[in-house]
């Protein structure tokens, strides 16, 4: 059985772990050259399953992590949402620990379905981390409290 954990503790990079610094969008790979198809891009599966939508979670996660607010809980949640997720099917842990510290990591999720994206940045983490988990016994992806998404 996969365990989310809470937001304290790094999260195991089983089974994808995301290569941080790329972009959401389309980019020719580093061997395309002209007249050749690259790669295409991630992009949003609706009728797909939560494994299908990874990569597209992933490479999202990797652009926000990419910029100055890669610390920001909410930055992930609003780049999700300007992707096409469902924002009333997320939830994001605190940017701060309980003492007002930076926190470690931040977690944030997608429910799809009866599964899970999750991704987890911060310096505690390294390079993010997604992955796709199943909804807890709760009928949430996050375990212990996070803060609402109320913007």
């Amino acid at each position: 059985m996969i365990a989310v954990v809470t937001a304290c503790a790094p999260m195991e990079p089983d089974p994808t772990p995301s290569a941080s610094g790329g972009s959401v969008g389309p980019t020719p790979s580093a061997g395309a050259t002209e007249g050749v198809d690259a790669a295409p891009s991630p992009a949003l599966v609706p009728d797909g399953t939560a494994q299908d939508n990874l990569p597209y979670f992933t490479a999202i996660t990797d652009s926000v992590w990419a910029t100055d607010s890669r610390v920001s809980g909410r930055a992930y949640i609003d780049a999700l949402v300007a992707a096409g997720f469902d924002k009333s099917a997320m939830q994001v842990t605190s940017d701060t620990s309980t003492v007002g510290n930076p926190a470690e990591s931040i977690q944030f999720s997608v429910r799809w379905g009866d599964q899970c994206l999750v991704g987890q940045v911060g310096p505690a983490t390294g390079d993010p981390v997604t992955v796709v988990v199943p909804v807890v016994a709760e009928g949430t992806c996050l375990i212990g409290q996070t803060r609402p998404i109320d913007w």
